[in-house]
């Protein structure tokens, strides 16, 4: 199996659990995250009820990450419509939609999530969606 091929099914089987758990799997992206990965969002920490929408450099500090997804969002859906993998890089495009608890308003937006990887492992992560709209959601 290549390495793209490799590359593509640990995140299809990661996102596949992301989406059945409703978000409830973060355990999962951390057994497929390096100790140093370079991490990002598009909202770069400027969504004011969600800061931990930002950058990261390592899996000791993801754990906010995730940690802030559980306790202020509600997964509604989440859907991986397709992987493109060229070299060490993997980009899903899907969609999702996610419920802000504070406010109960609702995101439904395009997402892309770009990846590298590097031994098996994720080195490289940075996620693309409407941050118009968790703006408005978390305001």
């Amino acid at each position: 199996m290549s390495d793209e091929t490799q590359n593509v099914e640990i995140l299809k089987q990661a996102y596949g659990r992301w989406s059945e758990s409703r978000g409830s799997s973060a355990d999962d992206w951390m057994k497929i995250c390096a100790d140093k990965i370079a991490f990002g969002s598009i909202a770069q920490g400027n969504a004011s009820g969600a800061k931990y929408l930002t950058t990261y450099h390592s899996k000791a500090e993801l754990k906010d990450y995730f940690a802030g997804l559980a306790r202020d969002w509600e997964m509604m859906e989440f859907v991986a419509d397709q992987f493109v993998a060229q070299g060490d890089r993997v980009v899903m495009l899907g969609r999702c939609a996610w419920k802000y608890r504070k406010t109960g308003k609702v995101v439904w937006t395009p997402k892309a999530d770009s990846w590298r990887f590097s031994g098996g492992k994720a080195v490289e992560f940075y996620e693309f969606y409407d941050t118009a709209q968790v703006h408005q959601a978390v305001g």
